[in-house]
């Protein structure tokens, strides 16, 4: 006759059979008898993690206090003009780029970057500020609207007419205001013309029409609207 197996304990079992629960403990203590060095390595590694995360966040935190302080004289250069400085710093204070190499990770090179973008454009390095603008990240900050514009600047100026155009276009829709987005969408009309995409460009100029009709970039928008409607019909 064969034997029938039992079911293994359910649900409430354990706590309506005493010796249920015995018998799984015995069973987990003779895994970890035999399995002792495994397991010392796994929770050394769950504890190695949490310590690394906490001492990750206290560390960043301590070097962006210090970035920060190392930043002051390379924003005043920026503000100044002298971008020289401003990005390779004076010999005795950290130019923006230093920032990025010595306190990677952190806010203040963050902003190093964005910085060093818009200087590589003012000096005419535009591979450069491309480089470095694709590193900022302005989170939910307008700057990150600005990020883009420039960096549709940089491609403009590198005759990418179609990257240029995307760039402005994620400028203008980027917590769109009454102030920045009209003229973010001339550019990238302007830009679309240039890459031979006249419905985008006819959509941008309309945006402007419907949306802006207080800005400076209306009446530009109605004509340049009414000739790209000429130019598709013809």
């Amino acid at each position: 006759m064969a034997k029938t197996k039992k079911a293994p304990p359910k649900g409430n079992e354990f706590l309506e059979n005493p010796q249920a629960l015995a018998d799984q403990l015995t069973k987990t203590e003779e895994f970890i008898e035999k399995n002792q060095k495994a397991v010392y390595i796994f929770a050394g590694i769950i504890v190695l993690v949490i310590a690394g995360v906490f001492g990750y966040r206290y560390y960043i935190g301590n070097q962006n206090d210090l970035a920060q302080n190392e930043m002051f004289q390379a924003v005043f250069y920026f503000e100044a003009d002298s971008l020289g400085q401003a990005l390779n710093g004076d010999g005795l204070n950290y130019g923006f780029l230093d920032v990025i190499s010595e306190y990677p990770g952190t806010k203040a090179a963050n902003l190093a970057y964005y910085y060093s973008g818009a200087i590589y454009m003012l000096l005419g390095d535009y591979e450069s500020a491309l480089r470095n603008l694709d590193n900022f990240d302005g989170g939910g900050h307008i700057l990150q609207a600005q990020a883009f514009a420039l960096t549709g600047e940089a491609y403009m100026e590198l005759k990418d007419y179609e990257q240029a155009a995307q760039n402005f276009t994620k400028a203008a829709n980027f917590k769109a205001n009454d102030e920045f987005s009209p003229l973010y969408l001339q550019k990238a009309a302007l830009a679309y013309e240039k890459s031979n995409k006249l419905k985008d460009a006819l959509e941008a100029y309309s945006t402007i029409i419907e949306k802006y009709f207080e800005s400076t970039q209306f009446q530009d928008a109605r004509k340049h609207k009414a000739r790209l409607e000429m130019l598709m019909k013809s």
